[in-house]
């Protein structure tokens, strides 16, 4: 009769005394290369490595992250701020008077770069649209999307990026106000106190612009409340699981549903756009390469705010978005020359050091709440 063959092994070891010394060595499996320590890199970096050969597989995985959020950072800071000169070169300086068709063509360079974003270079999984009622809702984001981002290049026709960057600080106020309105959601009165420094601060630099126009303020505090709606809609009508969307692929749908809205209210208030554009670029045919950098840039601030929060963190966004408003302005100031004043750049101040106040008063109040939820269940226990 023949043994197994595991227990003819065991047996011979035991019978033989010259191999007891010899110690039993175990060798633990061999890991797949992404587990093995030092080669554990982001998902992105198939994409990066299109562009730059040294993150490879072979590079420390440490040093490869943080050098990648500080590229990642800095193209979120050039792709920002390049935007809003861009803009304002080409509404008020070089003359394209046009924001509604240039918006439209900011929605249709992201519906293109975000498709192959997403299903060629895979930066992120698609997420197919489940329903009809998913699609309305995107739809509906689509509508407000619209008409923030309209508003704020209109804005950049009449007013100065530094001040056009001191009203958009206000953002938590208007997301403040449509919580209470539409969710009824009442946050801590230490949150609704750091408001009043953002309120004040916008006032003062109003009062003290040398560069003010009424209705460029107006539509830039159209364009300001139109982000905070979306926020606070987006919240409301993609909550289920099944209807959630990562941000870039909310972008590749709403894009194409943006830039449809777009082409009648741009035919119907600027013209023939199409034949005045052509003939601009007869006579200067820089200007097709400016739309084309310019919309290239509108879809890098996309990529750069997904990918700032997914290597780092939301607040990290945030704070950047406060850090951007001051970097933005000095800048603008710097290239376009445009006249400040002292009580100008104080009202700003006072509007930044708002947001930074709300920012912290609503980290320690969702802390607290947290906290007290949580209570309740470890007494029970």
């Amino acid at each position: 009769m023949v043994e197994p063959h595991g227990k003819t092994w065991t047996t011979r070891r035991g019978s033989n005394p010259r191999l007891e010394s010899d110690p039993v060595i175990d060798i633990p499996p061999t890991p797949p290369g992404d587990a093995r320590p030092g080669n554990k890199l982001p998902a992105t970096t198939p994409f990066l490595s299109l562009f730059f050969p040294f993150f490879s597989s072979g590079s420390d995985g440490l040093g490869y992250a943080n050098l990648t959020t500080a590229f990642i950072i800095g193209a979120w800071y050039f792709s920002n701020i390049g935007v809003l000169l861009l803009n304002k070169y080409l509404l008020s300086i070089y003359g394209y008077r046009y924001p509604i068709f240039l918006t439209m063509i900011h929605m249709v360079s992201c519906s293109l770069y975000s498709l192959a974003a997403i299903r060629w270079l895979r930066l992120v999984p698609l997420q197919s649209v489940s329903s009809r009622k998913q699609l309305f809702k995107i739809a509906a984001l689509s509508g407000i999307f619209c008409f923030s981002v309209v508003c704020g290049n209109t804005s950049l026709r009449y007013l100065p990026i530094s001040f056009n960057q001191a009203v958009g600080a206000t953002t938590p106020f208007f997301t403040a106000i449509f919580s209470l309105l539409i969710t009824c959601h009442r946050e801590s009165g230490a949150v609704y106190l750091a408001l009043l420094p953002v309120v004040l601060g916008i006032v003062v630099a109003s009062n003290s612009e040398p560069l003010f126009h009424l209705f460029g303020f107006l539509v830039c505090i159209g364009s300001t409340a139109g982000r905070a709606l979306k926020s606070v809609v987006q919240g409301i009508l993609l909550t289920s699981e099944g209807e959630k969307l990562n941000s870039m692929n909310l972008l590749m749908y709403m894009s194409p549903i943006a830039a449809v809205m777009l082409l009648p209210v741009t035919l119907w208030m600027e013209g023939n756009i199409a034949g005045t554009t052509a003939a601009k670029a007869a006579e200067d045919p820089r200007l097709l390469f400016f739309l084309f950098v310019n919309a290239t840039v509108a879809y890098l601030v996309n990529l750069t705010n997904f990918l700032v929060t997914k290597h780092t963190s939301a607040l990290t966004l945030q704070v950047l978005g406060n850090a951007k408003a001051a970097v933005a302005a000095v800048v603008s100031v710097l290239i376009f020359r445009n006249p400040v004043t002292v009580m100008g750049m104080t009202g700003f101040g006072i509007t930044i050091f708002g947001v930074v106040l709300y920012s912290e008063a609503k980290k320690r109040s969702k802390s607290s709440s947290s906290a007290s939820s949580s209570s309740p269940n470890s007494s029970s226990s």
